[in-house]
């Protein structure tokens, strides 16, 4: 047992270089810097106290910085992990109670009990099932309900939460004429700030520099009783240890949403940690220890009344950018937090809501893919609607259904195309042993006696009718000239019970109607089954080429010889003695 690979900081702290100390400082007070004021929005987002967003962004990524394979992914809160969080746990408490915390924190050790067991028993393949569409729509989905929530702060009206942007839409017309002037101007102006920042100034906190401008202006112009929604008081002390109330009740009310959850974390932070891999070639990202590190994270982070945690992108870049070498960072950013939950909470007092607004509605924008289904639009209309429907159901009826109703989408797709999937005819491209797709190379050479095959697909149950009868509607095509059908087996890797049945039946319709079989290209796995069913026997090995012209010379020999009397299996059985 390699005890590295469970421990990752075993491979980079024995080695670490003096000289990483002043970038992973600099990049973990600059990732620090950054984590507060969004761990306040995003705690805001789940419908927590401000107060919850930094406790996620201390005890999690410490984990992580030990049990992570990648070196500059940045751990925390995250918006659509966050809004999640509110719609699902808002259906069985009250945003903001007691019951509404107590059921988020019990969340986030569930989600990090599934990661676990995820890694544990290597199931990291399961976030294949999240399609690009499908991940793609329900992000953009999300994004418009993180964006259609703040427009009550970002306004200063009462609009209560709602995951659906009918209802949403219907609540801000109703009090749009309510709007409370000194708050939307204060949002803007914030919103403009940042996407100026964020366009030419790539480098500065834009979300630090936009608090405390926020909180100066309060402050120094005494706009704490002009109707102006601020933080208020927000407690200070690093997070009580406080075990996790988990029962059967609870069990029960979350499960669904905390695998959902436990997914969608991962995949975010395993797409994130790939593309900082790329970037780096000093250490290689493993899918299943992310898996545990996270869910350890979690799980941990429970106990100290952090809410779920994932990677974010522009935290991780922003690390990366800043010079990070190694996780250490992250362990100094967690200091930055736990110096702030200690000593500087009391300065968020003045805080405009508004202000978190802008930085919640700037992030959310950052949120929606706008490339993917320009792209789709061009080459896959399939995948383009399951993005559509995927995007729909999200902000219509919530980020759960959109998720659940791509998946099946999704899945739904793949069947389909595995049941009816490409059949090529071949002809030979002149003066060479290719054979192409007539239908794609228009001066290939077809025979009226040889009929060539290519099955562009495994061969399985959900398909051998199709198969099957695509094949006699070939052979009925060609008509009374032919003599040889030759199916090219060059994709097939496998073949079940039901495709021996049917490769079986085929045979001996075909033969049955005087024609001849050959098969070429035929796999080492596929020749093994073909063996062990009995039904090579009847094939015969001899039957079987390793490629197609070495089938069309065996056959255009026969035709030359004297006796034509022979049949074409007769002939193969001759010459391969």
């Amino acid at each position: 047992m390699n005890i590295k690979s469970y421990f990752p900081f075993l491979e980079w702290l024995p080695n670490y270089q003096r000289t990483w100390f002043k970038n992973d400082l600099l990049a973990g007070i600059t990732m620090g810097v950054m984590l507060i004021p969004q761990g306040i929005a995003y705690a805001t987002i789940a419908g927590l106290p401000p107060i919850y967003g930094l406790y996620t962004a201390l005890i999690p990524q410490i984990v992580y910085a030990f049990l992570g394979t990648s070196r500059q992914l940045a751990v925390g809160p995250a918006a659509m992990d966050s809004l999640i969080v509110a719609s699902g746990v808002s259906a069985l408490a009250a945003v903001g109670s007691e019951h509404f915390i107590i059921l988020a924190i019990a969340l986030a050790f569930m989600i990090g009990f599934f990661q676990l067991l995820f890694g544990i028993f290597r199931l990291g393949f399961l976030v294949n099932f999240l399609s690009r569409p499908v991940i793609s729509g329900f992000t953009s989905g999300s994004a418009i309900i993180i964006a259609s929530n703040q427009m009550g702060n970002l306004f200063g009206i009462d609009i209560p939460r709602n995951n659906h942007i009918q209802s949403l839409v219907k609540d801000i017309l109703s009090e749009i004429s309510n709007i409370h002037p000194l708050t939307f101007i204060i949002g803007i102006g914030a919103i403009i700030i940042l996407f100026l920042l964020k366009s030419y100034g790539k480098r500065i906190p834009a979300s630090l520099v936009i608090v405390i401008l926020g909180i100066a202006i309060v402050y120094i112009f005494r706009l704490k009783d002009s109707g102006l929604a601020i933080i208020g008081d927000i407690p200070q002390g690093l997070p009580e240890f406080k075990i996790p109330t988990i029962n059967k009740e609870v069990i029960s009310e979350l499960s669904s949403l905390s695998l959902t959850l436990a997914l969608i974390g991962f995949m975010e932070a395993i797409s994130i940690a790939k593309s900082m891999e790329a970037k780096h070639n000093d250490y290689k990202v493993r899918p299943n220890q992310e898996l545990i590190a996270l869910g350890f994270g979690n799980m941990i982070g429970s106990f100290f009344q952090s809410y779920t945690a994932t990677a974010g992108f522009a935290r991780t870049a922003v690390n990366d950018q800043s010079g990070a070498k190694t996780p250490l960072s992250s362990v100094f950013a967690a200091i930055v937090v736990g110096i702030t939950l200690l000593f500087l909470t009391p300065l968020f007092y003045y805080l405009p809501k508004a202000v978190l607004a802008a930085i919640i509605i700037v992030a959310a924008y950052g949120l929606l893919d706008f490339i993917m289904p320009k792209k789709l639009i061009v080459y896959n209309i399939r995948d383009l609607i399951i993005l559509i429907i995927t995007f729909l159901m999200t902000i219509f009826f919530g980020i759960k259904e959109g998720v659940l109703t791509g998946i099946i989408l999704s899945l739904v797709m793949l069947i389909y195309k595995s049941t009816k999937p490409n059949i090529a005819i071949l002809g030979n491209v002149p003066g060479t042993h290719f054979y192409r797709n007539k239908n794609r190379f228009k001066n290939v050479i077809t025979k009226d006696e040889i009929l060539i095959v290519r099955f562009d697909a495994q061969l399985h149950f959900a398909n051998t009718t199709y198969f099957k009868d695509k094949i006699q509607e070939l052979v009925i095509e060609k008509g009374e000239k032919l003599k040889l059908l030759i199916l090219d087996g060059e994709s097939i890797n496998s073949l079940d019970s039901s495709a021996i049945y049917a490769i079986g039946e085929i045979h001996d319709k075909i033969t049955k109607q005087g024609i001849s079989i050959a098969f070429t290209g035929l796999k080492g796995p596929v020749r093994d089954t073909l063996a062990k069913s009995g039904l090579m026997k009847k094939i015969r090995f001899d039957h079987c080429f390793m490629s197609i012209q070495e089938a069309v010379d065996c056959y255009d020999s026969m035709c030359l010889e004297e006796a034509k009397s022979y049949t074409f299996q007769e002939y193969t059985k001759q010459i391969n003695r």
